[in-house]
């Protein structure tokens, strides 16, 4: 099992460590997605910056 997670909102004005975890997951830019493993590791860092993607299951 997969999900497709999408930035919807700006990293800018974003605390360093927030921006570096949208990194980790391959978003840099609005509208970007990125496909990831459903794993804890993946849930961890969607949790911390839940207020900037959206998650779908595939």
């Amino acid at each position: 099992m997969a999900l497709k997670i999408k930035l919807v909102k700006s990293l800018v004005g974003r605390k360093d460590s927030h921006i570096a975890t949208a990194a980790s997951l391959g978003l840099r830019k609005i509208g970007a997605e990125t496909v990831q493993p459903d794993n804890a590791a993946t849930r961890g860092k969607i949790k911390e910056i839940s207020y900037l993607v959206e998650v779908t299951e595939e």
